[in-house]
């Protein structure tokens, strides 16, 4: 059975891979290779990751990714973004 950590360590694979990583299509796929217990259904109605792997993630992430909230992806650092993991 799978950790938040592994799950967390497999989202920061495909960051690198592709350069960015659509939180809608992440929790897709987490919920198909890990197991339901790594996602839930939001207020929204929609699929989301839980927050353990949200958690790892960010630790993993914290100084190479960034949050685009326009369209909900996380995406490589870049030099021209703004100080922080949230960018608009």
């Amino acid at each position: 059975m799978a950790t938040a950590d592994e799950v967390a360590v497999w989202m920061v694979a495909e960051l690198k891979r592709d350069a960015m990583l659509l939180q809608s299509d992440a929790a897709y796929s987490i919920s198909d290779k890990f197991g339901e217990e790594f996602v839930y259904t939001n207020d929204s109605g929609n699929l989301a990751i839980a927050k353990p792997v949200l958690k790892a993630f960010r630790e993993l992430t914290e100084e190479i990714a960034v949050w685009e909230r326009g369209t909900r992806t996380w995406r490589l650092r870049e030099n021209y973004d703004q100080p922080g993991r949230r960018q608009d």
